[in-house]
């Protein structure tokens, strides 16, 4: 009877440790843009990022095509990063963007990027930054996050390469691809958000609430082509639900 009753209670603990990933895009095989999701086209100077989901070498996925554009194709997300902090996704590009330089405006393009947003309470804020951000909005729109981090897909700076985003020190960009090695090819990643958030912004409190997706053109007036697809949110200990 003890050894069923100490199976038993293995079994909980097994089963409280291995939990579901948590979807937060998870696309079909055709058909316009995911429900759910909404294109925010930032400036009207240049064009939106085209996106459609469609069915890629046999992945459901969301293709991106910029020309000289810019959008992201965004969704809120309520997750719980002290339960599951790891992202998992898989994307692709067809290349980098060429003249890109990720230390400058006119560089600021990525043929691939996943941005997530993050509420900080005021008061971890500061006055200027507080104003800061009121300015930004009032121009922008209310969509302007309090922190913001960016997982890219670069053209010649080293994965691991963390940088306060051109135009503002409210966006980080983290280098998790980089070059053409693996351009035409569908690439798993995974990222531990909880731990990249503390490391991009040291200190600063943040709760997540906001996924996007983007491929931008807009400042080197080139064109990008990128597919994104099986987004999800695992536990520390846990694999990706993809390969």
């Amino acid at each position: 009877m003890k050894r069923h009753f100490v199976f038993g209670l293995f079994l909980l603990s097994t089963a409280a440790v291995h939990g579901e990933p948590v979807w937060v895009g998870r696309f079909a095989g055709g058909g316009g843009l995911p429900a759910g999701w909404q294109v925010e086209h930032l400036n009207p100077k240049f064009p939106a990022t085209a996106y459609r989901q469609r069915l890629w070498d046999g992945v459901p996925a969301v293709e991106a095509t910029a020309v000289k554009s810019m959008a992201l194709l965004g969704r809120k997300i309520t997750v719980d990063l002290d339960q599951t902090p790891v992202l998992c996704w898989r994307w692709r590009i067809d290349r980098p963007v060429a003249s890109a330089d990720l230390a400058t405006k006119a560089g600021d393009d990525y043929a691939a990027r996943v941005y997530l947003t993050f509420a900080v309470p005021p008061d971890a804020l500061g006055f200027a930054t507080r104003a800061k951000l009121a300015l930004a909005r009032s121009i922008w729109g209310p969509a302007v996050p309090d922190a913001a981090l960016n997982y890219v897909w670069d053209n010649s700076h080293p994965v691991g390469t963390l940088r306060d985003n051109a135009y503002t020190e409210r966006a980080r960009m983290l280098v998790v691809d980089s070059g053409a090695t693996k351009a035409g090819q569908w690439v798993s990643q995974r990222r531990n958000v909880r731990d990249d958030f503390r490391r991009a912004f040291p200190g600063l409190p943040g709760t997540l609430g906001g996924l996007a997706i983007a491929s931008d053109t807009d400042n080197t007036g080139e064109s990008a082509h990128a597919g994104f697809a099986d987004f999800h949110f695992v536990a520390d200990n846990e694999a990706c639900a993809t390969p």
